[in-house]
């Protein structure tokens, strides 16, 4: 297999798999007025997407390190592409609801195993940085998810962002059958493929686990300000939606991306000096993001807000290749994907699948700005998280999950 196919399917996965997810954020204001909906409503419909998507994902991680992983993924993008477009198509809230649960189910297959799918074909010391171009799909694709979401939102009307968003994941999903390749399923026995009972030893490797409570941190913070963030714009700096949108959308391809990418290399230099160097870019962005968080939602000066929540940005892409290193490198071969697995599932389950809906109903009694900083100071059990990780972390993860 064209190890060059194999990154741009993923890659191009990756980022669909993004902008399905977020264009959802970008419509809030027009689903709102359109289905008469409260901030708490809007917020559910974040949160039950990563409810379903974290319960999936060990299910999917444990069959996935024992069959033909490649399969998975063709089959996941079918089903969150199609689920893109059930959306399109709702009626009312509650059939939204639902297909935004099936969008978390093909997103589930498909994230649980394309980072360790990914990794395995790089050396160590490659990893972080081929992971965090990997992950630049995260910025760019959730950053197309809110200008085109917005743009069309504005022009045509949500259902068409919806519909126009879901196309293209039908056709890679199909490729993922024809040019991928699962090599590790063809040399694989049947005393190397994993068992139910690896999962119980994931959960006994503590650095593993304090990684994920970290990355959870990490995640609680960008999903709420990923939920709320153009809304923010739009109701505080006074922008439509199609510029709120696209701001928002700038600011994450632009700030996303340089984090992303700055955290990557930043990490696999680092290595070289010692083996604490993912634990170091993680510990020292959450630190960081706190100031300029703080100044964003406290000035009446749009042009300062912007820049400080850039910052913010910025910090909270930095950990994107190192969390994913440290989680493959801290973990054994046959039971990566169910590794993510259990990443996943902590990392939404204390994440991302409470904090749009914990930031809408905090914004529903105190205000949309206090909440979105109530949202950035999850970074400070995150450090604590990371510094437990760094203190406990093995060198030999053969021996333990």
């Amino acid at each position: 297999m064209n190890i060059k196919h194999l990154f741009w399917i993923l890659f191009l996965l990756n980022l669909f798999n993004y902008i399905d997810r977020q264009v959802l954020y970008a419509v809030f204001p027009l689903l709102q007025a359109d289905l008469h909906l409260t901030d708490l409503q809007l917020g559910t419909l974040a949160s039950v997407f990563m409810l379903v998507y974290m319960c999936y994902a060990p299910l999917v991680g444990y069959f996935a390190d024992r069959t033909e992983r490649h399969k998975w993924v063709g089959a996941s993008a079918l089903v969150w592409s199609a689920a893109t477009l059930l959306c399109a198509g709702a009626k009312n809230y509650a059939s939204l609801l639902g297909a935004r649960g099936f969008i978390g189910v093909g997103e589930a297959g498909f994230t649980t195993i394309a980072q360790p799918f990914l990794a395995e074909h790089y050396p160590p010391h490659k990893r972080a940085g081929i992971l965090a171009v990997f992950g630049l799909a995260l910025p760019l694709g959730s950053a197309l998810g809110y200008v085109l979401g917005g743009f069309l939102g504005l022009h045509w009307g949500w259902r068409a962002a919806f519909l126009l968003a879901g196309v293209p994941g039908l056709v890679l999903g199909i490729l993922s059958f024809t040019h991928l390749q699962d090599a590790r399923h063809l040399h694989q026995n049947s005393a190397e493929k994993p068992s139910k009972k690896d999962y119980g030893a994931l959960f006994k490797n503590k650095p593993f686990l304090f990684i994920c409570l970290a990355h959870a941190m990490i995640t609680f913070i960008t999903g709420g300000l990923a939920a709320w963030m153009p809304t923010y714009l739009h109701r505080y700096l006074h922008m439509d939606v199609a510029q709120a949108g696209s701001i928002f959308g700038l600011l994450v391809i632009v700030c996303g991306a340089a984090g992303t990418f700055a955290g990557g290399k930043a990490a696999d230099k680092l290595l070289r000096l010692t083996p604490k160097a993912y634990f170091w870019i993680m510990g020292v962005s959450l630190g960081a993001l706190l100031l300029p968080a703080w100044l964003g939602t406290h000035t009446e000066h749009a042009g300062v807000a912007l820049v400080c929540f850039g910052a913010a940005i910025v910090c909270l892409f930095l950990p994107t290749g190192p969390v994913a290193a440290a989680l493959v490198a801290s973990t054994r071969s046959k039971v990566h994907s169910m590794a993510f697995a259990v990443n996943i599932f902590i990392i939404h389950a204390l994440g991302d699948a409470l904090s749009p809906l914990l930031v809408g109903r905090a914004s529903d009694s105190w205000g949309l700005r206090a909440a979105v900083l109530g949202c950035c100071l999850a970074a400070v059990p995150g450090l604590v998280f990371t510094w437990l990780a760094a203190r406990l972390e093995r060198r030999n993860p053969e021996q333990i999950g």
